[in-house]
Formats: structure tokens, C-alpha cells, sequence
């Protein structure tokens, strides 16, 4: 890989992103309404439940590592799907640049789309709910972690769809995140499934950095084994969603369907 071919795709989508203003307000409008959304439905339950001593800041939290890990998987089939609408996958694939450089450009920008729209909202909370999610110190860096490689692996499998598929496989990539929360555990112990949704559960690494978010927030005690957990199970779903997107990419090849993949 060379990191100016990298660079040089990277750039191109932040430019789209820079020159235009809706799709600034877009990255922010969502995640800020969803997190205030969120502060006040959470301020409601502190007042009429004694579950958590801080309510607020358990869900608050838990909605913003949430929002993270949406905002990391949709940014990058976004990023993905911007090149099928602009026709622009002949011109790629023609190209010099490996499949990998491709790969690891949209990784890097689909973070940059996702601080974009969360760290406004995050900023929000401390002075409208008087909660940072810096309370969970140290171990942020770990559960922010896992979550943006689990929401890129989600990203590579959508765009693999996407290539043996073609746009007909669009709609899945609004859904997957939808489809995969209820067994993610965000809000809730994950005793609070039935017992067969619980061994899917813990097939996942949502659950393991949920239920860890939750334990530093509530028992400010730290599990490091649930961290690394996660962060093993990432590795494996990020290794097998790259080897789909190679195979999808060939099949495409072979059938020749890469060419009119935007038609």
C-alpha cells in the first residue's frame, strides 16, 4: 500500500464534505438531536426510578457509544455508496490503486465523519445534563476502540453486499445496526434477553463493551478481561469481512457487473 494513494482518496471525500454545507449539517444534526433526545428521556427515569443511581449517565453514555458505533458503520457505506451514485467505481478499478488502499482510505475518512457529528453532541451533554463521558477515563480509549472497528467491520460486509449485489443491496445497509442493537445489550443487562438471544449475544462484542461501560459507570470497577474480549472477537469479524469483500470483489470481476454496479 502507499499512503499518498491513500491520502489522495481520503482527501477527495473530505473536500465533498468540506464544499458542501448540508452534508456538515447532516453529520451533526442526527447524533445531536438523538443525544439531547436521550438526556431528557434518561433526566425522566432518574426522577422516577431508583434502578441506577445515575440513570442519566448510565443511558446517556451508553447512547452516545452507541451513536459512535452507528455513525462509524453508516459513514463508511456511505462513503462506499457515494461511489456507486457518482459512477465513479470504472474509474477506481481502472486505476493503479489496490483494493486494500481503498479499504483503508474509506476507514480513515468514515472516522473523521463520525467525530464530526459526535463530538458537538458530546460537547452538548456536560453543560445541558451535567454528565461527561470522560467519566469513564482511561478505558474510553478501549470501548471507543472496539466499537469503530466493529461498526467498519459492519461497513466491509454491507459493501461487500454491495458489490456481489449491486444497489439492490442498499436498503441493508440502513438496517444492519437496527437488526444487531437488540442483542448489543446497550441499555439494558444482558440477563434481560431470553437465554437463546443471550448465547448470540455473547457471540458479539456489543455486549462485552456495554456491559463494561455500564460496570465502570455503576461499580467504578474496571473488567479487562470483557475489554479483551471484544476486542479478540473484533479481530476475527474484521478478518472475515475483509476476506468477503475480497471474494465479492472477484465474483464481480469475473461476472463483469463492476462496470454497471451504479446502473
Amino acid at each position: 500500500m502507499k499512503f499518498n494513494r491513500i491520502y489522495a482518496l481520503s482527501i477527495r471525500h473530505l473536500y465533498l464534505i468540506k464544499g458542501s454545507f448540508p452534508r456538515i449539517l447532516d453529520l451533526i444534526y442526527w447524533p445531536t438531536i438523538q443525544i439531547i433526545l436521550w438526556g431528557f428521556i434518561s433526566q425522566f427515569f432518574t426522577m422516577y426510578s431508583d434502578y441506577y443511581n445515575n440513570t442519566i449517565g448510565v443511558i446517556l453514555s451508553c447512547a452516545i457509544l452507541y451513536d459512535f458505533l452507528f455513525r462509524s458503520s453508516i459513514s463508511f457505506n456511505m462513503l462506499f455508496l457515494e461511489e456507486i451514485w457518482s459512477r465513479n467505481f470504472t474509474n477506481l478499478f481502472i486505476s493503479p490503486i489496490k483494493i486494500s488502499e481503498i479499504i483503508t482510505s474509506l476507514i480513515f475518512t468514515a472516522l473523521i465523519r463520525a467525530l464530526i457529528g459526535l463530538i458537538p453532541a458530546i460537547i452538548l451533554t456536560s453543560p445541558i445534563f451535567g454528565i461527561s463521558i470522560l467519566d469513564l477515563g482511561f478505558y474510553l480509549f478501549f470501548l471507543f476502540l472496539s466499537l469503530y472497528i466493529f461498526g467498519i467491520t459492519l461497513g466491509i460486509l454491507v459493501s461487500s453486499g454491495l458489490l456481489r449485489f449491486g444497489p439492490s443491496f442498499e436498503n441493508i445497509a440502513w438496517s444492519t445496526m437496527f437488526l444487531l442493537a437488540p442483542f448489543g445489550c446497550i441499555y439494558y443487562p444482558i440477563e434481560t434477553l431470553p437465554e437463546i438471544f443471550q448465547k448470540i449475544a455473547y457471540s458479539l462484542p456489543l455486549v462485552y463493551i456495554f456491559e463494561e461501560a455500564r460496570n465502570i459507570l455503576i461499580n467504578n470497577t474496571v473488567n479487562l478481561e470483557n475489554l479483551f474480549t471484544a476486542l479478540k472477537l473484533n479481530a476475527v469479524y474484521l478478518v472475515l469481512a475483509i476476506s468477503l469483500f475480497y471474494f465479492s470483489f472477484n465474483v464481480a470481476r469475473k461476472k463483469g457487473t463492476l462496470i454497471n454496479i451504479g446502473e
